[in-house]
């Protein structure tokens, strides 16, 4: 069987770089394309030589167009804007799509579901495994602790370049947590505290971000009960781990029907992960 040809968006970024490097580590997969924005000075580049895996013959554009065409599937984690754009593209052009873009609005995630009706669409905060099993464990844990006076709160740290809050892994396990608890996030959750707050509302969930230095990712959930407290937490050392699902994820779609999946559905966990 032909290896699969991806398409790295962002591919000048860090995160991008590291897509391309994995691609190349990878059985089954091949570097096809790299899309930049039009400004950036690595056009014309060869994606290859700037991640450090010498020559691939995959030259850096800004149009993703011609290059999507001849794709099997495009690693995407740029920005909302652009995410969606790309959606509509690999809609177009029948291609998977792997999205581990962080920061959509509600807008942004209705358009990506639209698309998802002529491409396959896999969208999540976070594409490690290890993320993506703790938040099994979260709603596990959220289920089997409602009613008990349990509060829930959830610690995020990331490296001072990171332009969104919380992250959108902390939003996974967020999400998680109110799947177990049978609740609506957006209408539980607790995002900025600051002055005389009043007492905790009980039921809420409640996030706290860090930024500095340069901390690939670390998540804490905490279960806060009377006399005893619970913490499951998360470590990310390297992003290579995300490179690595996303490409273990395109690998797995292809060949799928249309519809927006999730990195639980890739990794066989069972329970269906909000979009």
């Amino acid at each position: 069987m032909a290896d699969m040809k991806l398409v790295v968006t962002g591919a000048a970024g860090r995160m991008g770089q590291s897509l391309i490097r994995a691609i190349d580590a990878i059985d089954g997969a091949e570097l096809f394309g790299a899309i930049e924005q039009s400004q950036s000075a690595a056009i014309g580049q060869d994606a290859g030589v700037l991640a450090g895996i010498g020559e691939t013959g995959a030259i850096i554009t800004d149009d993703p167009l011609p290059v999507f065409a001849g794709a099997d599937g495009v690693l995407d984690f740029t920005t909302p804007g652009a995410s969606v754009e790309f959606s509509g593209l690999a809609a177009q052009a029948r291609i998977v799509h792997v999205i581990g873009t962080t920061g959509c609005s509600t807008e942004d995630d209705e358009k990506i579901r639209a698309a998802a009706r002529h491409a396959v669409i896999v969208k999540s905060g976070n594409m490690s495994l290890g993320v993506n099993l703790l938040a099994v464990l979260v709603e596990q844990a959220a289920r089997a602790l409602d009613g008990t006076g349990f509060d829930i709160e959830i610690l995020e740290m990331h490296h001072h370049h990171k332009v969104d809050a919380p992250s959108g892994t902390a939003l996974l396990l967020g999400e998680a947590a109110a799947e177990g608890r049978e609740i609506s996030l957006a209408e539980n959750s607790v995002r900025v505290r600051d002055g005389h707050t009043g007492a905790r509302e009980l039921g809420s969930i409640g996030f706290a971000t860090l930024r500095g230095g340069s901390v690939v990712g670390d998540h804490t959930v905490f279960f806060a009960g009377e006399g005893e407290s619970l913490e499951l937490k998360h470590t990310a050392q390297d992003r290579s781990i995300f490179a690595t699902g996303a490409v273990r994820a395109a690998l797995w779609a292809a060949g799928k029907k249309p519809g927006l999946y999730s990195m639980r559905d890739v990794l066989g966990l069972g329970i269906p992960a909000t979009g």
